[in-house]
C-alpha cells in the first residue's frame, strides 16, 4: 500500500463554470494547500473527460499532488495520472489492482464495515466514508452515522477520509474519530476564494487529525 497524504482531499465540480474558471479555481485550490486531488465528472464523454483530465494533470504536477480520476480506469491511464477513485458500482476494487498493479493509487467508497473491508482487502489504498451530510453536488448519497464512519476508521489500517456536505462550520461533528482526512467538493469549489478555503480547511483538518 502505498503512503498517500489525505488530510485535504479535493474533489472537483466543474457545474456552472466555464473551463477558464473551472481552472482557475482548482489551481487557486492548488495553491492553498489541497494534498490529493480527485477530478469528478460524470456527464463529460470519454473525450471530454480526458482533454480536462490532461489540463487539471499539468496543474497538479506543477504544485506536486497527485491526481485522482473519478469512476474512469480508462481516463486515468490516458493522462498518466496517479491513481482512480471507485465506487461500490464501478469495477471491483481487486479487479482494478490487477489491472493497474501495485504502483498506482486505488481508492473506494465504502458505506459500512463489511463493505470496507472487502475494498481494503481487494487493495484499496485509502477509503471515503460519506456522506456524512446531505451535500449539493449531483452524486446520489446516503448519509452515513458519524458512528459507522468510527467503525470503519477502527476496522481497516488504511486511511479512512470522511465525505458529504462537509465545510469549515461544522466538521467539529468528527472530533475524536481517528479519520485521516476530510473530502471537500463546494466548499472549496464555490468559495470566493478558493485559496484562502483551502488554507483554513487544511488548518482544521490537522487539527482533526492531529497532523
Amino acid at each position: 500500500m502505498k503512503k498517500t497524504d489525505t488530510t485535504l482531499y479535493f474533489i472537483t465540480d466543474s457545474t456552472g463554470l466555464d473551463e477558464p474558471e473551472f481552472l482557475r479555481r482548482v489551481e487557486e485550490a492548488l495553491k492553498g494547500g489541497v494534498t490529493i486531488l480527485q477530478l469528478r465528472e460524470k456527464n463529460k464523454t470519454t473525450a471530454e473527460y480526458i482533454a480536462i483530465a490532461e489540463k487539471v494533470h499539468g496543474l497538479t504536477k506543477k504544485y506536486n499532488i497527485p491526481l485522482i480520476i473519478d469512476d474512469r480506469i480508462d481516463v486515468a491511464l490516458a493522462v498518466c495520472a496517479e491513481g482512480v477513485h471507485l465506487g461500490k458500482e464501478d469495477m471491483p476494487i481487486a479487479t482494478a489492482r490487477r489491472i493497474l498493479g501495485d504502483d498506482f493509487i486505488i481508492g473506494a467508497t465504502a458505506k459500512t464495515v463489511p463493505w470496507a473491508m472487502e475494498a481494503y482487502e481487494g487493495g484499496a489504498d485509502y477509503l471515503g466514508v460519506g456522506a456524512i451530510y446531505p451535500t449539493t453536488t449531483k452524486v446520489k448519497t446516503v448519509l452515513t452515522s458519524t458512528e459507522t464512519l468510527d467503525a470503519i476508521c477502527k476496522a481497516v489500517p488504511i486511511p479512512v477520509n470522511a465525505i458529504g456536505g462537509l465545510n469549515k462550520s461544522n466538521i467539529d461533528i468528527l472530533a475524536g474519530i481517528p479519520i485521516a482526512g476530510i473530502c471537500v467538493v463546494s466548499a472549496i469549489m464555490k468559495a470566493n476564494d478558493p485559496r484562502t478555503e483551502a488554507e483554513t480547511l487544511l488548518g482544521a483538518a490537522k487539527e482533526l487529525t492531529k497532523k
